[in-house]
């Protein structure tokens, strides 16, 4: 591996670059070398000898102190996991008023009756409602095709049609499928038919 070694000295704003080894340093001076990709600082407070030899090792060793701590610092910051903080996923979410609707007792002859599920999309991305479908032939869902902005509301209006059932107590289920977080709620529908009394 090729190591540059550049030496800086400055002294009253003035800077002179040295390539090499062969240089002079007096006291006192802010001596500024790069090694490397490196750049390291020292300030030379003791008396150096004079003697070229004596300055070159003097100035060589605070050199090599000096990158001994740069380099270090950079092995610790370099070893030092980094922590990424993932952007919250944005993601529909479906809340009915209700899961469950009575139609309470109705007459055989009145068999078809109506009612509306209202939802809101409570999350912070378009809500699609992809299927609604119910346990019987007889409960019929349509529902809002369109997707639901976050805040919005939809419908699913379901229709139940007791004509040719026994009368009596029933319980339909429908299934919503969505891309809500949620992906399947089931509603419900109930109610009771009564006999059609004979003329």
């Amino acid at each position: 591996m090729t190591r540059n070694l550049i030496l800086f000295i400055v002294k009253n704003n003035n800077i002179r670059a040295y390539s090499d080894k062969k240089f002079y340093v007096k006291p006192s001076f802010l001596v500024c070398f790069k090694y490397n990709d490196y750049i390291c600082t020292a300030q030379l407070t003791k008396t150096l000898n004079k003697m070229m030899k004596k300055t070159t090792i003097a100035v060589i060793s605070l050199m090599l102190l000096a990158l001994g701590v740069t380099m270090q610092q950079r092995t610790v910051m370099a070893s030092e996991p980094m922590a990424f903080t993932a952007a919250p996923e944005k993601q529909a979410e479906i809340k009915f008023d209700t899961l469950r609707y009575d139609f309470g007792t109705f007459s055989e002859k009145d068999s078809e009756q109506h009612c509306t599920f209202l939802f809101t999309n409570v999350g912070n991305a378009p809500l699609v409602i992809n299927q609604a479908f119910a346990s019987c032939g007889c409960t019929v869902p349509t529902y809002t095709k369109d997707p639901i902005q976050p805040g919005d509301t939809g419908r699913i209006d379901v229709t139940y049609n007791g004509r040719g059932k026994f009368p009596g107590h029933f319980a339909k289920t429908i299934t919503v499928r969505s891309n809500a977080k949620t992906e399947i709620i089931r509603l419900t529908v109930e109610g009771m038919m009564t006999k059609l009394d004979p003329l």
